[in-house]
């Protein structure tokens, strides 16, 4: 069902002054907030008929309403008016590090924290699954440290446990081997046209390639990690805080970060700002919790996601821009570092 003028600017009034005091709102204060020339009795309807509809709901304890994640959802889609935020002090504020591109992160999040209050996240740039170069080098009899290049130089290292004592020649000669069939392939792509290929192999070294590709694509698949700042302001958040059950299963989801990380990978792959309010993505499945993301770029692709987790009671038209703005410099920041 549409909702009409009248409605739409009465839920908008009760959605700003509740998340400006917390409280329940009544008629008579939207009477007064609203600006509208409306008798008490036909706003009382119409809260009635936003309450069936789902957007605001009647605690036991007052004759205000607040508004449901549902009223949260039409708000931030259709009726918020985002703030105006100055980007140069945003970007005075960051501190971005020439050529460090872990602190640029760090510091991301500690001003998304910073200026929003409540928890900033940034999840590092995912490495290319590909390499660029494989070595192995003999550390002592069946041990052997496999190094792996990907193509932006970053080097990752892997031991590897062997049933052979491998010769340097060896080593060499399969390092030569899958470098020059296979240099810039993900290790997917490298396991699949291995497996032909290795039969003709003898069965020692096609057992060593094995083994490296095998290490290889978990060694990069370990590097996704995501960093958060400001888990404590959280614990001041009364929406939160006053909740046992709620806190621990908040700090429960920073610890283990699964839930948060794939709503990151989810966001990423959507475009621009994006709002996950209360237990809607599934992935975060609080009522109380509000996640505001966007994705930033290096070079012009998307390698990441950031943004503020808070209470679903938070200021959206201030949150939205201070993500959007810290998207937008990351992505300078790191694309010239």
């Amino acid at each position: 069902m549409q909702l009409d003028n009248r409605a739409q600017t009465l839920l908008k009034a009760l959605v700003e002054r509740y998340i400006a005091d917390g409280q329940p709102v009544g008629s008579r204060a939207l009477s007064k907030i609203s600006g509208l020339d409306l008798s008490p009795a036909t706003i009382r309807n119409i809260m009635a008929d936003l309450e069936e509809m789902g957007y605001v709901a009647s605690p036991h304890t007052s004759a205000g309403r607040i508004p449901t994640p549902r009223g949260y959802r039409l708000f931030v889609d259709t009726l918020l008016t985002v703030q105006q935020i100055d980007e140069n002090a945003v970007e005075a504020s960051m501190r971005l590090p020439a050529h460090q591109p872990q602190k640029v992160i760090a510091n991301a999040a500690q001003m998304l924290s910073s200026l929003s209050q409540f928890a900033g996240v940034v999840q590092s740039p995912r490495r290319e699954s590909a390499f660029q170069q494989i070595e192995f080098l003999r550390l002592s009899e069946k041990r052997i440290l496999l190094v792996i290049v990907d193509p932006r130089g970053d080097v990752q290292n892997r031991l590897l446990l062997t049933d052979v004592d491998y010769t340097p020649a060896q080593l060499t000669q399969s390092a030569n081997y899958l470098n020059q069939h296979f240099a810039g392939l993900s290790f997917d792509e490298v396991r699949r046209n291995l497996t032909g290929e290795l039969q003709q192999l003898r069965d020692d070294m096609g057992r060593l390639m094995q083994a490296a590709v095998e290490a290889g694509s978990e060694a990069l698949a370990e590097t996704d990690d995501m960093v958060i700042a400001g888990e404590r302001n959280l614990l001041s958040v009364a929406d939160l805080s006053s909740n046992m059950s709620s806190l621990r299963q908040m700090f429960e989801m920073f610890e283990q970060k699964t839930g948060l990380m794939q709503l990151l990978d989810v966001s990423s792959k959507a475009g621009g700002v994006q709002i996950f309010i209360g237990g809607e993505s599934k992935l975060v499945p609080m009522d109380e919790m509000s996640v505001v993301t966007a994705p930033y770029e290096v070079n012009g692709k998307i390698v990441g996601t950031l943004g503020v987790i808070g209470p679903t009671r938070m200021a959206y038209e201030r949150v939205i821009p201070i993500v959007d703005i810290t998207a937008k410099l990351l992505s300078n920041a790191l694309s010239h570092s």
